[in-house]
């Protein structure tokens, strides 16, 4: 009796949940098929100027972000970061089975991005980085980059919604210059970009410093912008974009 009366709310609630983490696996595995895709093909084309295959690696990149952002936000926020997912979680805004199920999606959607980004290459499925980004300065600037990436979307999220997908954009495109760590600000794409040892890659043993800044950098930035942009959105579930 107890199951058939907890049928009707259950059903669509799963429903629902299993779409937020298909759009934000599919849209973590389109983020990552960009960042290193992109990477790939600005090394091949740029005849060794690192400056044109940054520069190709940031337009693909943030026009990317914001194309994905416009279409999963409505569905489940747009996060495809679990440094997002968490300091909504942190908020509030998801339960601990969906930020959960958020962070684990995000995190084989990124391995599958970066797997469909060396089959268009023809490239092994997977193949450890050799990419150094080691050091206090690296760790600084995934700090700064995370601190800012997430400022940005409280800000926005809070004050002007419907541009955020393209703050966000643009933000991680200038963040890839002003940044010695070219921006990665996210955990499921620093963990996954270590299976790649191509333009966009970093060594694994370099992992966990990026990790630490970035978390650090997240939990910091919603704590001083959720006192600069108090209670001002409907709810905190709609960190990215509002959505269901």
């Amino acid at each position: 009796m107890s199951a058939q009366a907890n049928q009707p709310v259950d059903q669509p609630v799963a429903a629902n949940l299993a779409k937020k983490l298909v759009a934000e696996g599919l849209g973590t595995a389109f983020l990552l098929a960009i960042v290193v895709g992109s990477g790939m093909m600005g090394e091949n084309l740029a005849g060794g100027n690192m400056a044109i295959a940054l520069l190709a690696n940031t337009l693909s990149t943030g026009a990317g972000l914001t194309v994905l952002i416009l279409v999963f936000g409505p569905i489940s926020g747009g996060h495809f970061n679990p440094a997002v997912t968490l300091v909504d979680a942190w908020m509030g805004g998801l339960s601990k089975l969906e930020s959960s199920a958020y962070v684990l999606v995000q995190v084989l959607g990124a391995f599958a991005g970066v797997a469909a980004a060396h089959l268009m290459f023809d490239e092994e499925l997977f193949f450890a980085s050799t990419h150094v980004r080691a050091g206090p300065a690296q760790w600084w600037s995934e700090f700064v980059a995370t601190f800012g990436l997430i400022g940005v979307i409280w800000a926005c999220v809070r004050s002007r919604p419907g541009v955020v997908a393209f703050a966000v954009g643009l933000y991680i495109s200038a963040a890839y210059w002003f940044t010695s760590s070219t921006s990665f600000a996210n955990p499921a794409v620093t963990l996954a970009r270590a299976a790649s040892d191509t333009f966009a890659g970093i060594r694994p043993a370099d992992v966990p410093g990026f990790l630490i800044a970035q978390v650090l950098a997240a939990f910091a930035a919603t704590a001083l912008f959720n006192w600069l942009y108090p209670n001002l959105a409907e709810g905190a579930d709609r960190v990215v974009t509002r959505h269901d």
